[in-house]
């Protein structure tokens, strides 16, 4: 039998967009498009988030749902000076708080919440693009660089739900260095 170490989380937000609001020059302004955080989402295995830009899109597959750990974002505002920032703005899917998400990479972990149970693939980091410098502060594209979030397949299909939730994982976590920044390669710092 697998080990499992279980940590009560709270999932803070669930970002749905059916289409994407940064492309083209960060000048031009990000697009207008219809974003909503939900109470709930669906997520279906190998596909995302109905209803969401990256649901069954092939290129995205092994990544179509990107969890974000809010103290990340906090900490981000703190190295820059800045105002707390809006937690929707990263457009990441699941804003959660206490979870240490980059040691889940190339690892399946689960997460419950309110009856619900999903299943995931800790894939690869969530890359922030330079738009950050536009929405968030100027320096938050590299601030934010190895502390961008974790890019997952889901496993197996359910709904989260916002709110009191625990995260299911093979291996041991550390919520108090949810908010620090990965070395993503050798000899350079994010």
């Amino acid at each position: 039998m697998t080990q499992e170490f279980r940590y009560d989380v709270e999932i803070l937000h669930l970002l749905v967009s059916g289409a994407h609001a940064y492309f083209g020059r960060a000048r031009d302004g990000a697009a207008d498009v219809a974003t909503t955080d939900a109470d709930s989402v669906e997520v279906v295995a190998g596909k995302g988030i109905v209803g969401d830009r990256f649901f069954g899109k092939a290129a995205h597959m092994d990544a179509a749902v990107t969890l974000f750990a809010i103290e990340s974002l906090e900490a981000i505002a703190a190295d820059l000076g800045s105002g707390p920032f809006d937690p929707l703005l990263p457009r990441r899917n699941v804003v959660l708080r206490g979870a240490e998400l980059v040691p889940l990479i190339g690892h399946d972990f689960v997460l419950e919440s309110a009856g619900g149970t999903v299943a995931f693939h800790g894939g690869r980091h969530a890359h922030p693009c330079a738009w950050m410098d536009r929405v968030l502060a100027p320096g938050a594209h590299r601030a934010m660089r190895g502390r961008g979030g974790l890019r997952c397949r889901p496993l197996g299909s359910g709904r989260l739900h916002r709110g009191p939730a625990v995260l299911v994982s093979p291996i041991p976590l550390d919520a108090a260095r949810a908010h620090n920044a990965t070395v993503l390669r050798p000899g350079r710092l994010p």
